[in-house]
């Protein structure tokens, strides 16, 4: 699974701290604290037919990282929405757009890793590029990576920092395998995520009714999912049991069916992991099911921005 490249954002304009450039003029000072030491926090957004869904949501956890860092600065939330807004005006954007959000400790006036290098405010970055949800529909593959996510006491992630080799050394052992991505186990042995997505499990599944029980990861070692909140509410709302327990990986290989959530690539059936079938091999109908109630809630919510 290699994302291509779309023609329609050959162009696109860049916003860095308020200034729009293109993308082939857009850059980041080697002073920034993104470059010095993944000094930074970020956020995936989907925009659905001018609303972006959840954004609240979104901003929400990118001040908690930013905090939990200890940012001297945070752009006012009401600084965030205009700029989304003035970056999607200027490269005609509606629908179908995947927005990432950056905020760096900002320049320092030297090399270094010491915080108090940094004088100058942070850096906030709007990414917005035409993309569809990024994963097949058919079914992905999976491969349970050797590196370990790290627990609470090495690196808390709830922190949505944008220090990603750890998921970097975990997708390249999934290409190496073949797979379209790795499952990341924490260092007592149980689930924590996808190298890109929280999973969830079917157990004592129904196919005639589309039923079952549905488990997924604690928030231990993975962060706390925008798309995996949104799961759990469509399950209460349609009083379907899924509980949040250690997940080994013989409970996901006994399972009818898996599939992973992420606002990227939305949600996304796993038939493979390490090169065993997961349920029948195919898209399940639990999958399905809470796709389309994902699906609805994305036509009818979000922020409209414009």
């Amino acid at each position: 699974m290699l994302q291509k490249f779309d023609e329609r954002n050959r162009n696109l304009i860049i916003n860095i701290n308020g200034q729009l450039v293109h993308r082939d003029k857009a850059g980041i000072s080697p002073f920034d604290s993104a470059v010095q030491g993944g000094d930074a926090v970020w956020e995936g957004l989907r925009l659905y037919n001018g609303r972006i869904f959840k954004l609240h949501e979104h901003l929400d956890r990118l001040e908690r990282s930013a905090r939990a860092l200890s940012f001297a600065e945070i752009p006012p939330r009401e600084k965030i929405f205009e700029e989304i807004k003035r970056t999607l005006a200027a490269n005609k954007m509606r629908d179908g757009v995947h927005i990432r959000l950056t905020l760096t400790r900002g320049l320092k006036i030297t090399s270094g890793m010491d915080p108090r290098l940094n004088q100058n405010g942070p850096t906030l970055i709007v990414l917005a590029e035409h993309k569809s949800p990024v994963y097949a529909k058919t079914g992905l593959t999976l491969t349970t990576s050797k590196v370990r996510r790290p627990p609470p006491e090495v690196l808390d992630a709830r922190i949505h920092h944008a220090n990603l080799l750890n998921s970097i050394l975990a997708k390249i052992e999934a290409n190496n395998a073949g797979a379209d991505d790795a499952l990341m186990l924490d260092t007592r042995g149980f689930v924590a995520e996808t190298n890109a997505t929280h999973v969830f499990i079917v157990r004592n599944c129904d196919k005639s009714r589309a039923s079952g029980d549905l488990a997924t990861s604690r928030v231990v070692a993975c962060p706390e999912g925008i798309t995996r909140s949104t799961v759990l509410e469509i399950c209460a709302a349609e009083k379907i049991r899924c509980i949040e327990t250690d997940l080994s990986v013989v409970d996901v290989y006994g399972a009818n069916e898996m599939f992973c959530t992420g606002t990227m690539g939305e949600l996304a059936a796993v038939t493979r992991l390490d090169n065993r079938q997961i349920g029948d091999g195919k898209v399940g109908p639990m999958t399905k099911r809470l796709s389309d109630l994902y699906a609805k809630r994305t036509a009818t919510e979000g922020v409209q921005i414009v």
